[in-house]
C-alpha cells in the first residue's frame, strides 16, 4: 500500500536514522516495522490478521481512523483513502494512549 504523512516529521523519522522527534528508540523502532508492513501489505485485511499490531478501528469523532499498537502506550493513528486496489494510507499521528 501506498502511504501519505500527514506531518513532515512523520516522513523523517522512517528514513532518517539520527531524527527522532522526541521518542525513544522502542518506538521510533516500531513504528518503522509498521510502515514496512503497510507498504508490502495489499490490503487492511493483513492488519486484522496480525494480532501482534493490535489493528482496530476507533469510535466516536474517529470513526473514519484506525490504530495499530507501537507499544502498550503508544498507537499508530492512520487513516484510509481512496478504493482498492489503490487505496492510500495517511499516517496522521503517534499518540500516547495513556
Amino acid at each position: 500500500m501506498e502511504i501519505r504523512f500527514k506531518e513532515q516529521k512523520l516522513d523523517r523519522l522512517e528514513t532518517d536514522g539520527a531524527f527522532d522527534a522526541g521518542f525513544s528508540r522502542e518506538i521510533v523502532r516500531a513504528y518503522r516495522k509498521c510502515l514496512q508492513i503497510i507498504r508490502s501489505a495489499s490490503d487492511e485485511r493483513v492488519f486484522y490478521n496480525l494480532k501482534s499490531l493490535h489493528f482496530e478501528k476507533l469510535k466516536g469523532d474517529r470513526s473514519h481512523q484506525h490504530s495499530m499498537r507501537l507499544n502498550k502506550q503508544w498507537r499508530l493513528i492512520i487513516e484510509f483513502e481512496g478504493i482498492a486496489p489503490n487505496k492510500l494510507v495517511a499516517v496522521i499521528s503517534i499518540e500516547d494512549y495513556h
